[in-house]
């Protein structure tokens, strides 16, 4: 008989305890895995062993008001290899036929097809063309699996550079980077499907299940309030104004109709095109794009494609004494607009020991009436109008017509105002504030609060998206018009209106002047910035004047040509430009019979398809003009044919107008 010490059996319970133990933690944790995260490791093993392939939805088609395409996707395709699925003998010989159809570096696709992983990209977004020759090939030599070829959607935007900063663009994942893209890009960009295969760790298949196909979900189409034809017409203009003022800083135009807050046009020059945002876009920039660092040229990336209209700050000069005559009347200093003598300028005032110049200080304006000190741009008058109304009651005006807030305007990057806080300003930042100047507003900014002085006193919110279409039920859903403040009574519109159709047929917009048409405006310069010796200049105009249907607003920044940098001699004319093209095609009624006569209106022939030659020739029997856009020297009129043109056939201009075309000859 054996005995066992105390020390023995003591040890030996310590290791029954220490074997009970660990097989109780055991059982414990093999019932934490089955019953409390089993759910989440199977999820995980799922994964692990199902190879995922996205589809990528098509993206939502962007439309204009009229029902043309400026932004659309075209079906391409996506190619990935499963290395594990390639059978080793056959991986060089497949490496080698990718590299050659999609054009790429021989040893990286090997290296890729060689790789110990489940799944390689090796070309996105390529044409059906090549993967129909791959497809080819894998048949002939008998590749049944290892390569993928999975549809894939590509953002494509038929008019090139049209609407550019409007509409913004899309990076090689389809995601909206930058404009109504950027803004918009959940409801255009649809929901991802997938197909699922389960896999082992080398990314060979498991089973026989084999390819489980979930459908993506298309995107939401988008009608924009922008007018195709109106853009084209500001977006010629503009190119033309900057070009012939040698305006360093480029431009911008916005064409609003101030009833619902539609955006019918929103233009910046330069533009770039919506196809190859990456690439230069002047022709200085081409020269030395290939040495410019990266930095750089993003930079310049940067700067062109952004939306001036709404991101940039500038004083409106002259064209903000609109606001300023609209709180002066509706405060009641001023009731009758034509009472002679109300005024007089001496060529300049004093305030608080500072005196201010008008901009005629050496042949003052004498005694005025409201209307001609707007028609005359007479700052004393306006800064005693300020000076009448103090600081706190100018201030509320500024707030009831938006001006210290943003617009709310749908799209990204909207900049706000800057203004002196109300309790900062003196009486010498309330005088410069009522001829417009020593703050800073947006383009938009003042668009919008010039549109409720148009629509009889409705600050309406600006938009660029009417209506969202369903893809799947093609049901459409209307943006509703927003009306945020009432800014002013209708008697107080009417008045301001009045004195605006002055200010073009009598004042210093008269080069705005449109033969047949009611249209009122104002001219506006500006220091662009303290001590720069640059200038911004501009016209907001309105029009019909009866009954206005839109507000155009032209800004030029910097122009340093021999035209000078007045309102009057380079912005009025462009917006005169625009109305005459613009009018006729929104079918607005001419007012003045008398001046219809004296300017004769020809209806656009349709010349796309015709040669150059032929084209000139029913031009000028009408008394128009042809311009070429990508004009090419030596061009051959006799064979060249056109496939596009500007204004689009049947629209009525003035006799002498250009009709812009666009040849078969790319540059």
């Amino acid at each position: 008989m054996v005995k066992i010490n105390l020390s023995t059996k003591k040890r030996m319970r310590t290791i029954l305890f220490i074997v009970f133990l660990i097989i109780a933690l055991l059982i414990g944790r093999l019932g934490y895995i089955q019953l409390i995260d089993g759910k989440r490791l199977g999820e995980m093993a799922y994964e692990q062993q199902t190879l995922d392939r996205s589809i990528n939805p098509k993206r939502g088609t962007i439309y204009d008001a009229t029902g043309q395409v400026l932004a659309q996707s075209s079906t391409v395709e996506t190619v990935t290899v499963n290395p594990g699925n390639i059978n080793k003998e056959d991986k060089e010989k497949v490496a080698k036929k990718l590299s050659e159809i999609f054009e790429l570096d021989y040893e990286k696709i090997l290296k890729k097809v060689s790789k110990r992983s489940s799944i390689e990209t090796i070309a996105k977004k390529v044409d059906k063309e090549k993967t129909d020759e791959l497809r080819k090939w894998m048949e002939e030599n008998n590749i049944t699996s290892g390569i993928n070829i999975d549809e894939d959607t590509k953002r494509y935007y038929p008019n090139n550079n049209l609407a550019s900063q409007v509409l913004g663009f899309c990076g090689s994942d389809n995601q909206g980077l930058d404009g109504i893209e950027a803004k918009y890009d959940k409801i255009l960009s649809g929901t991802k499907g997938a197909i699922k295969r389960h896999t082992d760790a080398k990314g060979g298949e498991i089973g026989e299940e084999g390819e489980t196909y979930v459908a993506a979900t298309d995107g939401d189409d988008l009608v924009l309030t922008i007018d195709i034809n109106i853009q084209s017409i500001v977006e010629k203009y503009l190119e033309e104004a900057c070009i012939d003022n040698s305006c360093t800083d480029g431009g911008n135009i916005i064409v609003m109709n101030p009833q619902n807050g539609d955006i019918l046009a929103m233009a910046t020059y330069p533009d770039y095109n919506l196809n190859d945002p990456y690439a230069a876009y002047t022709d200085e920039l081409k020269g030395i794009w290939d040495t410019q660092e990266q930095a750089e040229k993003t930079k310049s990336l940067q700067a062109v494609w952004r939306n001036r209209a709404i991101t940039d700050t500038y004083e409106p000069g002259s064209t903000f004494k609109t606001i300023t005559s609209s709180a002066a009347l509706e405060e009641g200093l001023v009731t009758d607009i034509d009472k002679e003598g109300e005024f007089s300028c001496t060529g300049g005032i004093e305030v608080a020991g500072v005196r201010i110049k008008c901009w005629r200080y050496y042949r003052p304006h004498g005694s005025e009436s409201l209307r001609q000190a707007l028609m005359n741009s007479c700052n004393p008058v306006f800064i005693g109008l300020g000076q009448k109304m103090g600081v706190h009651t100018y201030y509320s005006y500024l707030q009831k017509f938006g001006l210290l807030e943003k617009t709310g305007i749908d799209l990204p990057g909207e900049a706000g105002s800057i203004f002196l806080a109300e309790n900062k300003a003196g009486p010498v930042e309330l005088a410069t504030i009522s001829f417009g100047q020593r703050f800073e507003i947006t383009p938009i900014q003042l668009v919008t609060a010039v549109s409720s002085i148009a629509n009889g006193g409705n600050l309406v919110q600006p938009r660029v998206v009417k209506a969202v279409i369903d893809s799947e039920t093609a049901e459409r859903t209307d943006v509703e018009t927003k009306v945020k403040a009432q800014t002013i009574s209708k008697e107080t519109s009417e008045k301001v209106l009045s004195m605006m159709e002055s200010v073009v047929s009598e004042g210093t917009g008269k080069n705005a002047k449109v033969a047949g048409y009611r249209i009122g405006g104002k001219t506006g310069t500006s220091e662009d910035g303290v001590n720069t010796n640059k200038y911004v200049t501009s016209f907001l105009g309105v029009a019909p004047i009866e009954n206005p249907e839109v507000v155009v607003l032209v800004t030029l920044y910097n122009p340093t040509g021999e035209g000078g940098h007045q309102g009057g001699g380079v912005a009025a004319p462009v917006g005169g430009q625009i109305f005459s093209e613009i009018l006729p095609y929104l079918e607005v009624s001419q007012g003045n019979q008398d001046e219809i006569e004296q300017v004769e209106q020809v209806e656009v022939p349709n010349i796309e398809g015709l040669t150059i030659k032929d084209a000139e020739k029913i031009v000028k029997e009408l008394g128009l003009e042809l311009n070429i856009e990508n004009n090419i020297e030596n061009l051959d009129k006799e064979n060249t044919i056109i496939s596009e043109q500007m204004p689009m056939e049947g629209i009525k201009v003035n006799k002498g107008t250009k009709v812009y075309v666009v040849t078969n000859i790319r540059l």
